[in-house]
């Protein structure tokens, strides 16, 4: 996958009126998610990205404790200068594409990393796959 097959997904997924407006969301949510990735998962996920994305994923340094997913998406809205209504919707519409790209085992690594809330934002109700 490309950096502009991978903000074209964002930008159809979210229903974004420009590939610039699905580009901004991307790297807002790669940033701020970063660096809430720690070990193997995070290094699974920056491999299977395009370079930029990997770039703008890895240059977070990881929190000690990551947010929960509440956190998250306000820290989204503050760097999206948005509400956090909208930040969820850009949040989830990035995450899903992502959870698609890297496929299910790789998606539940990361959500069983991360604080309870997170499975909702790539698109889950839980992290049991259904059977």
């Amino acid at each position: 996958m490309t950096w502009n097959h991978l903000v074209q997904q964002v930008r159809e997924y979210g229903r974004y009126d420009s590939g610039r407006e699905a580009e901004r969301v991307l790297e807002a949510v790669l940033a701020t998610f970063g660096g809430q990735l720690v070990g193997e998962e995070r290094c699974d996920l920056a491999a299977a990205l395009p370079d930029r994305a990997r770039e703008i994923l890895v240059a977070q340094i990881p929190h000690i404790e990551p947010l929960d997913a509440p956190a998250l998406v306000a820290a989204i809205a503050t760097t999206l200068n948005t509400t956090t209504a909208s930040a969820r919707w850009d949040t989830s519409s990035v995450l899903a594409v992502l959870a698609d790209h890297v496929g299910t085992p790789l998606t539940d690594r990361l959500i069983a990393q991360l604080p309870a809330g997170y499975a909702l934002l790539f698109g889950r109700a839980s992290l049991a796959t259904a059977a």
